[in-house]
Formats: C-alpha cells, structure tokens, sequence
C-alpha cells in the first residue's frame, strides 16, 4: 500500500526529530513593545467567519492522501494529560503510547516507518516521571505552569513553578497569562510578565497559553498574540482546555494571521498550538489545511504546529486502520492510556 504520499509522510516524519523548536528555527528574541502596533490591530469578524465557513468542504483530503496527513499530525500532537486523578502508573502509559502512537501492524501496511508524537504534555508534579518514562527518546516534556489553568496563584509562586519544571527535565513550558491585563488593555503589564516568564524558562521553550474563550473579543485576542510575541513567546497556544469555549476556527484565523504579521514584521517564525476540544481526525485535517494556506509548509511541522490534544491520537488511529482495513474498530482497541 505504499504510495507517495505516504513515503513523503514518512519522510517529513523522520526528519522532524528531535522535536525542539530550537533544531530547527533562530528562537524569537522578542522586540520592544510597540503600542503603536498593539492598537492598530483590527479584526474583521464577519470575513473571518466566512473564511472559516469554507475550509470544511473546501479542503477535503481522501483515502492514501488522508492517511499521509493524519500521519502527518501524529508527529504535531502534544499527547497531553491534565486530570485531577494523574498518577504515576498513567503517564507513563501515556508516555509509551507517544512513542508508539501507532500499532506496528499498521505502520507496517502503510510502508510507514517509527514515528512519534510531538510531546507529552503534563503537569508539573509529573514531570519527572514523564522525563524518566522517554528517556532514550527524542520526545521532549511540556509541563503547564504558572498557576495553570486559571493563573491566579502569587506572582512569584508562577514564576518558581516554572524553575521547578524546568529543573525537573521540562523543555517545553506551557504558561498562562493574566486575562485581566488583557480585558483591562494594560499591554505593558502583559508585556513585562511575559517577558520574565520567557527568561525565567532559559534554555526551554515557551508557550503563551491566551485563554482566548475568556478574553471577550477576537481584537483583544489579536492584540494578545502580538504582545505575546513581542515579548518572546515561541509558541502561542489558544486556550488551556478547561474554559467553557476553547480552540475554534474564527480564533485560530486571528491568531495564525497574527503571526503571519510578526514573522513579516521581525523574520522571526512563531509557533501555534489549537488546544482544546480537537478530539477528531477530520478536525484535524480542517486545521492542518488552515496552517498550509494561511502560514505555508514550513509551519506544517512539530517544531511550528501542534496539537493540544488527549483523545485526537485516539481517533487518528482507529480512521488508519479503516483506511488498510476498509473496517471501523471499537475506540477501546485503540486505548491512549
């Protein structure tokens, strides 16, 4: 069943470990605060919409060139879990599963070599567990941090969680920034707790989690992403998966566009991350069609895109073995941890 799509899939697969942003892009240094820029930003919510409506039926991939993709957004999720009930014995399942996110049987029908997700995204408490479980991989740990999800703890409490984390092995942090300076218009309060979180991370990258379901308009969501960026964020991520509304399309088109303008602006490319409520393969192909049209190829890898996502492998697999079986299986045969 080897095609050419699916050899290219490989291909992209293999060459996109290690995942770090750092292999592969000049990390964002960040810029001065340019208020100018920040109030500038203007949202057309209508256009936005309507370009959204036409990327489901629009971009639709089927049978080997399906297969290559979602092959594809293997490699781009951030296998992730953020439950009350975490314990040891669950990430480490979780943990195996990134590693083999896909059953060997399957890979081998689609003439697919090993691949792996993105990383494994946990909470600080874990982090030492997940690094110990992926040793001897190129997976990197993402632990969410400063006060995550709501970001309300002590100022300098987030900030030493996020040393913690990264002393714990984390190479990736996930952080929350404070929606109040946001709803309040105070950018350059934003601007300055997201420029000591970046260097509090050092050597580890940093996504700037917006909680964009709580910022109360797609122009606040806009000018949000730039100051984050502005200040350094490699990645910019949506939502943390545990407000009422989280990734959708209208807020992703405004915060791509947003950095789709600072990589014109800087020549600096900045990472997204849709978290929340992706939970489907055909979601997933909606929004890897929005990242080639509106950002190009180069953002179409781990080290540019990725999921925030549980469940999502889950699906991916069971509509793989669809694809070499011509069956469905039950979702338990395809268990993430």
């Amino acid at each position: 069943m080897s095609t050419t799509d699916i050899s290219a899939a490989a291909t992209d697969a293999r060459s996109t470990t290690p995942h770090l942003p750092q292999v592969h892009e000049p990390r964002n240094p960040g810029m001065a605060l340019d208020l100018d820029i920040i109030q500038g930003q203007r949202v057309n919510t209508s256009a936005v919409e309507r370009r959204c409506a036409t990327l489901p039926g629009r971009r639709s991939v089927k049978k080997d060139h399906q297969a290559a993709w979602l092959l594809k957004a293997i490699t781009m999720i951030d296998l992730t879990t953020l439950a009350g009930d975490d314990t040891a014995g669950r990430v480490r399942r979780l943990c195996a599963k990134a590693a083999h996110p896909v059953r060997a049987d399957l890979l081998e029908a689609l003439d697919m070599g090993p691949i792996t997700t993105g990383a494994v995204c946990v909470y600080h408490d874990m982090v030492e567990t997940a690094v110990e479980a992926l040793d001897g991989t190129s997976i990197p740990v993402a632990a969410v941090s400063t006060g995550f999800p709501a970001g309300l703890s002590p100022y300098h409490l987030r900030v030493k969680e996020i040393e913690e984390s990264v002393r714990a092995g984390a190479k990736e942090i996930d952080i929350v920034i404070s929606r109040r300076h946001v709803l309040a218009g105070n950018w350059q309060a934003l601007y300055d707790e997201m420029r000591e979180f970046r260097a509090t991370c050092g050597e580890a990258h940093v996504k700037a989690i917006l909680a964009t379901g709580e910022l109360g308009s797609l122009r606040n969501v806009a000018k949000a992403s730039q100051v984050c960026m502005m200040a350094g964020a490699d990645f910019i991520k949506t939502s943390t998966g545990k407000e009422s509304v989280n990734a959708t399309l209208p807020v992703s088109v405004v915060m791509i566009r947003a950095i789709r303008d600072y990589y014109a602006r800087t020549g600096y490319r900045v990472g997204y991350k849709p978290a929340g409520g992706i939970s489907k393969a055909k979601d997933a192909l909606v929004y890897l069609s929005l990242i080639k049209e509106e950002l190009g190829n180069h953002w179409l890898s781990p080290h540019l895109f990725r999921f925030g996502a549980s469940s999502l492998l889950g699906d991916i697999e069971r509509q793989l073995e669809h694809h070499v079986t011509g069956q469905y299986s039950a979702s338990w045969r395809h268990a993430i941890g």
